[in-house]
């Protein structure tokens, strides 16, 4: 009894002694060290969002290595999986034998081995990484899993060898996810858009047809025979009309009863003592009245200019149905929001009879899509 007591007690001896043993038997990658500031970007492809389920894109992967010993590190592997421990599935849809290296930092000189899909890994000859280095490599051409808002778990290791094999030095687990695309749409109708006032004023630089003031606009002074009257009037278009735009004058010569002010029927210099109604659209010297189309056409975003026979400086014409403006600076096109300054002359002969002389005038703005 004694001596199976003895033995009863020298058992359990050695089997609490195996007991430690085993407790300190480490696992396979208990050496591993864990990568640290680690993150995975999904980034557009050449046609794909980065996020896009089964969308052909980049995936960029940035961490540093702890790698103790500042050890050697022959290749680094990304695994895909469904989860971030155990039993790796690989993300349905998920594709990465065309990937690509398409940028290194931190440690370079790696190429791609991609023929297991959801396990590509780089290789080098082996090389030592100093501790702390943080790394960044993008993978391109990789096709996302097909599921919508589906999250995905890549497991980064590094190996001394060139091909995966042995125990990881480093290891680390990102995590990333596919999302729902958000498509917005939105239509751009016909545009045209015109307005005339006495002046119209710009908001943020732009002219706005909100600021046009009333079109009832006296001249500067009384008809006389030895100066002339001016007045001017403002108008603003913008289209989109492939064609572009042509603006017209239209209406009579200044009328008082039956006594009229002769129009300028051709393009000729404003004289003193001549009976002369007319206008052009610059900035003139004789007389000193006019301003010029602002912003400056300049064939491309503003297009809009003056006729050749309203758009030379100190000559004037008036005839009804007139073009006196369109967007053809540069080819006849759409063209960006620009105003113009009308100017008016009124030269009188002495006979010209006492009166108040007035013209309504309309001009009209005709985009052609």
């Amino acid at each position: 009894m004694e001596i199976k007591k003895g033995g009863m007690s020298l058992l359990v001896t050695v089997i609490t002694i195996t007991a430690l043993v085993l407790a300190t038997i480490p696992t396979t990658n208990a050496n591993a060290a864990q990568i640290t500031t680690r993150s995975l970007t999904l980034q557009a492809g050449a046609t794909d969002g980065g996020s896009l389920a089964g969308g052909d894109v980049n995936h960029f992967f940035e961490f540093t290595v702890p790698n103790v010993g500042d050890g050697n590190v022959g290749s680094i592997e990304f695994l895909y999986c469904t989860t971030a421990a155990g039993t790796c599935t690989t993300p349905t849809g998920l594709s990465t034998t065309s990937a690509t290296l398409g940028g290194e930092t931190g440690a370079t000189g790696f190429s791609v081995v991609n023929t297991t899909n959801g396990t590509p890994y780089l290789t080098r000859t082996a090389a030592s990484i100093t501790a702390g280095t943080t790394l960044s490599y993008q993978l391109d051409t990789i096709t996302n899993p097909t599921a919508v808002n589906e999250t995905f778990f890549v497991r980064i290791s590094t190996y001394t060898s060139t091909n995966t094999t042995g125990s990881p030095v480093d290891e680390g687990v990102v995590a990333a996810s596919t999302a729902e695309e958000i498509v917005l749409t939105g239509t751009m109708p016909e545009s045209l858009i015109f307005c005339t006032g006495e002046t119209i004023s710009t908001t943020a630089t732009i002219p706005d047809c909100s600021t046009a003031t009333a079109g009832t606009i006296a001249f500067n002074q009384l008809f006389s025979p030895s100066a002339t009257a001016t007045a001017t009037s403002q108008m603003a278009a913008s289209t989109n009309a492939g064609n572009g735009y042509s603006i017209t004058v239209n209406g009579p010569t200044m009328t008082s009863g039956s006594n009229t002010i002769d129009a300028m029927t051709v393009v000729d210099t404003s004289t003193i003592g001549t009976g002369q109604f007319g206008l052009n659209l610059k900035d003139n010297a004789t007389p000193d009245v006019g301003v010029e189309v602002a912003p400056t056409p300049d064939g491309t975003d503003w297009r809009g200019q003056a006729t050749t026979d309203y758009g030379t400086v100190d000559n004037f014409k008036f005839v009804s149905g007139d073009s006196v403006a369109a967007s053809d600076n540069g080819g006849a096109g759409p063209t960006n929001s620009q105003i113009f300054t009308s100017t008016y002359i009124v030269n009188v002969p002495g006979n010209q009879p006492a009166g108040d002389y007035t013209t309504t005038l309309t001009y009209i703005c005709t985009a052609t899509f």
